[in-house]
């Protein structure tokens, strides 16, 4: 599109093309470099993740008021996925986009794989340096405690779901992940990515989707905030199911197999066929 001769977004082909030749360039990306974009990324997307719970646990702990603290965890944390693009970082979510080069034989399988294994391990990474720091300036202990309370129910929630749910839950978040992603890539105009950002990765807080690095910081945090007994007291909750075998298989094992299909599949190659097949 074009206003005064002046491009201010791509048609969705050339977003298309921009995300082919990306995944080409995440593919030839070293080890290093890599794995220090990665930690980035999930040090960003905890960033959100924690604000956001700062921004909304007074308003979610309160039934009457818990829909407008949904929507103030969805207005805060978009600002993870703002930092992975617009100043740069490897997101294994956003990464699932990589399949547009598989499909124009650009990049191989086994590339993308690697991409994504060496991403996911450092995102992984940064959000536990993000739990890590949590667990040590004692803001947990916010609003008499009542944020460790909401940060201990949440992660009991994420893991206490069955794969079924987290799937499903997992395909739809980075459904609307991948299209954040493919329409900051289309604006031509940093207000115009903030804003593409802004409302997709909103719409799946709000909604309550899930989100396999998102949940690298929920959960951790739950598992070390729940150390707290007066934190276990006010949640509320059975703690059983919140350790480190909820985490990996009962939450982040379907939700991420979900994300992967939400991004792979009903973006990437729904372009792919749009775009080339079609």
């Amino acid at each position: 599109m074009q206003v005064d001769d002046k491009i201010i977004m791509l048609t969705s082909q050339e977003i298309y093309e921009k995300m082919s030749g990306s995944a080409v360039t995440k593919a030839e990306g070293t080890f290093l470099r890599l794995l220090i974009m990665g930690i980035l990324a999930g040090a960003y997307i905890a960033f959100g993740a924690e604000a956001s719970s700062m921004a909304s646990f007074n308003l979610i702990a309160n039934p009457g008021t818990f829909g407008l603290g949904k929507l103030a965890a969805a207005i805060v944390f978009p600002v993870g996925l703002m930092l992975v693009l617009l100043c740069g970082a490897e997101l294994f979510t956003g990464n699932c986009l990589m399949v547009c080069g598989i499909a124009d034989k650009r990049i191989s399988t086994s590339a993308m794989l690697r991409n994504w294994a060496i991403v996911y391990i450092g995102n992984l990474i940064g959000a536990l340096l993000i739990v890590f720091m949590m667990s040590l300036s004692g803001l947990w202990e916010s609003g008499g405690g009542l944020l460790g309370a909401i940060t201990v129910k949440t992660a009991a929630s994420k893991a206490g779901l069955s794969f079924g749910k987290a799937f499903i839950l997992g395909i739809l978040c980075n459904w609307l992940v991948c299209l954040a992603v493919w329409m900051a890539a289309g604006s031509k105009e940093f207000i115009g990515k903030i804003f593409a950002i802004l409302f997709c990765v909103g719409a799946f807080v709000l909604s309550g989707f899930e989100h396999s690095v998102a949940n690298m910081y929920f959960i951790p945090a739950g598992i070390a905030a729940s150390g707290n007994e007066a934190f276990v007291a006010a949640a509320g909750v059975d703690i059983s199911g919140l350790n480190v075998y909820g985490f990996l298989v009962k939450n982040l094992l379907p939700v991420t197999l979900g994300n992967i299909v939400g991004g792979s599949l009903f973006v990437g190659m729904a372009y792919w066929l749009v775009n080339k097949k079609l």
